[in-house]
């Protein structure tokens, strides 16, 4: 029994009734954290769990703004502004009808673990807005850029609060934003990240998340004596995340027989690579919501419809889509199919019951605070490269990368091993990210 950790889950879980994903992510951490508690009865009696599981600002508004027949649209934004022991406030802005604070806090808590184990100076923070980008002309996304951003910008800044992008948020929405924001306080300054190059931007940005999740799970390999080369791949998704997993699986041999979208899957046996690659990301930005047209270019492939890829036998999955999108009956079907290995590219794409279950078949699981933590790491390079005033070449940028996230993987291991758990990643990187955090929240006081 968990009891120190099922009586705060329990008090969310009253507080918060009807928001599952927030109430979901901080089950999985506190459960995780269970023996650091225990073993620091310090942290208990300074209250650090009843403060992480409550964002220091939350901060929510509307935003009006006019469509292109001229009528006046109104949507909600928000800014969750989580902890800020171990730097200012660092996480995605997100636009999706699907947005609402359930959403936003999930992600929240989540980065302040992600950032914490990336050992760089970052705090955790999420927001975004109920705006549906799909189908909108590039006049109404700036006009609402431009709006979400009067309402967002005393709220912000490279030493307080610094945004990025998230889903429905790439470089067009970010050069927006950082447009008006410069407008709005007459300093060009860092405090947007995953900006155009042009406006200080990263090299190698866009794919950094894959990159970071495809060295992470060579990680995960290498700690079992095992090689990716030859490995066959199930990924999910065919956005920015999915097309950099596959081109930094493809350099290091594996072969990727999937991507999907909502409504269904492609299923190419002769592997995503080569100028297939580049096709993603004609497909992504031509604004199809469907990979279905991949399948239409490419005979050697088929689409799937109404199915996820995960009924698709291979030693290695990778989701890359969203939050829970893979299920108990999904892992079932996965353990079934010969699964060893999962890796997790999207924020929390694995439900509990479905963690649960993989462990006990023996699957090794990479979480997505640790695996996916590429995005934000090379999103604190970037603070840097602008605070500095200078530019960093993209080898530059693959090459701290690339020893972040063996660092990461290092102190997922590390930590799973002192507290006697064995090689479990899931256990290791919350414990790890929940360490370095507290003790930060313990040396400044109670604040």
């Amino acid at each position: 029994m968990n009891k120190i950790a099922d009586n705060y889950i329990q008090r969310v879980k009253e507080k918060y009734p009807h928001q599952p994903e927030f109430l979901q992510t901080v089950s999985e951490v506190l459960t995780s954290v269970e023996p650091v508690l225990e073993a620091h009865p310090e942290y208990l009696e300074a209250g650090v769990v009843e403060r992480l599981v409550e964002p220091e600002r939350a901060i929510s508004f509307r935003v009006p703004w006019v469509d292109d027949q001229g009528r006046v649209q109104v949507n909600t934004g928000y800014r969750f502004e989580f902890n800020s022991a171990l730097g200012p406030y660092k996480g995605g802005l997100r636009f999706s009808p699907t947005v609402y604070p359930g959403i936003l806090k999930f992600l929240g808590f989540e980065q302040i673990f992600k950032n914490s184990l990336t050992g760089l100076p970052i705090g955790g923070g999420k927001g975004g807005a109920d705006f549906d980008p799909s189908e909108k002309s590039d006049g109404e996304i700036m006009r609402f850029c431009q709006a979400f951003m009067q309402a967002l910008y005393s709220h912000i800044g490279p030493n307080t609060d610094v945004p990025a992008g998230d889903l429905g948020v790439g470089g067009r929405e970010i050069g927006y934003l950082f447009g008006m924001y410069k407008k709005l306080t007459r300093r060009y300054e860092g405090v947007l990240t995953g900006k155009p190059l042009t406006t200080g931007g990263l090299q190698g940005r866009s794919e950094a998340t894959g990159y970071g999740v495809a060295w992470f799970l060579r990680e995960m390999l290498k700690h079992n004596g095992e090689d990716l080369k030859g490995k066959t791949v199930v990924v999910s998704g065919y956005g920015n995340v999915t097309w950099g997993t596959i081109k930094k699986l493809n350099e290091l041999g594996a072969k990727v027989i999937t991507i999907s979208n909502h409504a269904g899957y492609v299923l190419d046996e002769s592997g995503v690579s080569g100028e297939k690659e580049d096709y993603l990301l004609q497909l992504r930005a031509s604004g199809h919501r469907s990979c279905r047209p991949y399948a239409e270019k490419y005979p050697e492939a088929r689409y799937v419809e109404g199915r996820k890829p995960w009924e698709v036998p291979a030693e290695i999955y990778i989701p890359c889509a969203t939050q829970n999108e893979i299920t108990l009956d999904d892992a079932r079907h996965m353990v079934a199919n010969g699964c060893r290995y999962l890796c997790e590219g999207a924020n929390m794409p694995t439900t509990n019951e479905a963690i649960a279950y993989l462990q006990e078949h023996g699957v090794i699981i990479g979480p997505a605070k640790a695996a996916n933590a590429g995005g934000v790491a090379c999103s604190c390079i970037e603070m840097g490269q602008d605070s500095g005033h200078t530019f960093y070449k993209a080898e530059d940028v693959y090459r701290q990368l690339e020893d972040i996230m063996i660092n990461i993987h290092r102190l997922a291991a590390e930590a799973s091993a002192r507290y006697g758990l064995g090689y479990n990643l899931v256990a290791g990187a919350n414990i790890a990210g929940f360490e370095r955090v507290a003790e930060a929240m313990m040396a400044q006081g109670i604040v």
